[in-house]
């Protein structure tokens, strides 16, 4: 739907804002409050980075445990782009996982994204994007974080 010449917030001096976002977001802006909202419970963190490549903000959703041993570790569980009015929320699996992402609790939209989807790189991922253009966040966008957190720890 969306390329990277519609990308926004393109100013690296300009961190995103809750205001920066609700005026470009528009209406799906309450979609992007909900998925917020849903992040601790998926004990989640959202950190916004500057990209040069994309010469863009893109925001990352992350999960951080600590290993029986102590350390620290974390998993980068998705990557947020923002259009005019609109957000996508990629979530990336590898493709060794495919089969059993099928068998998650998402409608068969979804599951038609996730068999459509293309491999990338010489690790074989795919990514599940969702394209947020209204008011309301697809429950399978927690539900496919929430998979991958489980399956690729």
């Amino acid at each position: 739907m969306n390329n990277n010449e519609n990308l926004r917030l393109r100013d690296p001096e300009v961190t995103p804002s809750d205001e920066l976002l609700r005026q470009t977001l528009g209406d799906s802006y309450a979609a992007y409050e909900t998925l917020q909202e849903a992040l601790p419970g998926l004990e989640m963190e959202q950190e916004w980075q500057w990209y040069t490549p994309h010469k863009a903000w893109f925001a990352k959703g992350q999960h951080f445990w600590i290993t029986p041993r102590g350390a620290k570790k974390e998993k980068n569980l998705y990557w947020l782009h923002v259009y005019e009015g609109v957000f996508s929320v990629a979530v990336w699996f590898k493709e060794k996982n495919r089969a059993e992402i099928l068998r998650a609790n998402v409608n068969e939209t979804t599951k038609q994204l996730i068999r459509d989807s293309e491999t990338y790189g010489k690790v074989p991922t795919f990514p599940v994007v969702f394209d947020i253009t209204t008011s309301e966040l697809p429950a399978d966008i927690c539900t496919l974080i929430d998979c991958k957190k489980r399956l690729e720890r």
